[in-house]
C-alpha cells in the first residue's frame, strides 16, 4: 500500500458504515486522518467504529433530508475543529424496471436520495473549505452515469447528474484551493447488490473487461490520493474505475 499523508486532516464519509464508503474511512484513517462516518444505519455505524478504532466518529444523518445534513456537518465543524475531506459514498440502487413502467415514487426516491443528496452534502461542507482555502471532495458515481444500464434509468440519471455536478462546482470552488472530483467505478463487492435482480448483476459483470467486480479497497486506494494534498491541481474531473468498461 503505498503511503499517502493525510496526518491532522478531518474527513467526513458518507455511507461510511459499509461498502465502499468503509473501506475508503479505513484507508483514510491508516493514512492519519479522522474519521466522521455519516449513515442511516445507527447498528452499522456503531459496529464500524468500534472497528476503526479511535480515530473514528459517527453521524447518524439521512442525506436526502438537508436539514440533517446541514446539522451533522456543523456537529463535525464543531467537534474535530475543521471539515477538510469529504468523500461522498452513500446511495441507493433502486428497482430494476423499464422505464414506461418505472414506478414514478421509486424514481423521486432514487433522484431525490443518489442526486439530491448529493448537492446537499457538498452544500453542506464547501462553505467552510472555501473559508479555510482548503479541502479535498470525492463523489462516487458510477459508470452507470456514462454508459446508462438497461433497466436502471432512475439510477443512471441520478449518477449522470453526479458528474454533471461535480464538473460544474469543481469549476467553481478552482481558486479556493479546493479540488472536487468524481470517481465512476463498476459494481463492487457490497450490499447495494442485495436490491439487484440476478440477471441484472450477471449483464454488469458481463460488461467489465477484468472479468471480475471491483474490490472496494481498490476504490478507497484511488480515493485516497484524491483527497490529499498530492492532488493540488486536478479538479472538475471524472476518474475511470470500471475495469475497461468506459474509460472516457
Amino acid at each position: 500500500m503505498n503511503q499517502i499523508d493525510l496526518i491532522g486532516k478531518i474527513a467526513v464519509v458518507t455511507g461510511g458504515a459499509q461498502g465502499i464508503g468503509f473501506a475508503v474511512a479505513r484507508r483514510l484513517i491508516a493514512s492519519g486522518a479522522s474519521v466522521s462516518l455519516w449513515d442511516m444505519n445507527e447498528d452499522l455505524l456503531k459496529a464500524a467504529v468500534r472497528e476503526l478504532g479511535e480515530k473514528a466518529s459517527s453521524v447518524v444523518v439521512d442525506i436526502s433530508d438537508h436539514a440533517a445534513v446541514a446539522a451533522a456537518a456543523e456537529h463535525v465543524e464543531a467537534g474535530l475543529g475543521s471539515l477538510d475531506i469529504l468523500v461522498h459514498s452513500a446511495g441507493i440502487a433502486g428497482k430494476n424496471a423499464p422505464l414506461d413502467v418505472y414506478e414514478i415514487d421509486e424514481w423521486k426516491r432514487v433522484i431525490d436520495i443518489d442526486l439530491n443528496g448529493t448537492f446537499y452534502v457538498n452544500r453542506a461542507v464547501i462553505p467552510g473549505m472555501k473559508k479555510r482555502n482548503y479541502g479535498r471532495i470525492v463523489n462516487i458515481a458510477s459508470i452507470a452515469g456514462k454508459e446508462g444500464n438497461p433497466n436502471a434509468a432512475a439510477y443512471a440519471a441520478a449518477k449522470g447528474g453526479v458528474i454533471a455536478m461535480t464538473k460544474a462546482v469543481g469549476k467553481e470552488c478552482a481558486g479556493f484551493d479546493i479540488a472536487i472530483n468524481a470517481i465512476t467505478p463498476a459494481t463492487a463487492k457490497t450490499r447495494i447488490l442485495n436490491e439487484l435482480k440476478p440477471e441484472f448483476i450477471d449483464y454488469m459483470l458481463s460488461r467489465i473487461p477484468r472479468g471480475r467486480f471491483l474490490e472496494v479497497d481498490e476504490a478507497a486506494n484511488m480515493v485516497a490520493w484524491l483527497v490529499s494534498a498530492e492532488n493540488s491541481f486536478t479538479t472538475a474531473s471524472v476518474f475511470d474505475l470500471s475495469g475497461g468498461r468506459a474509460t472516457y
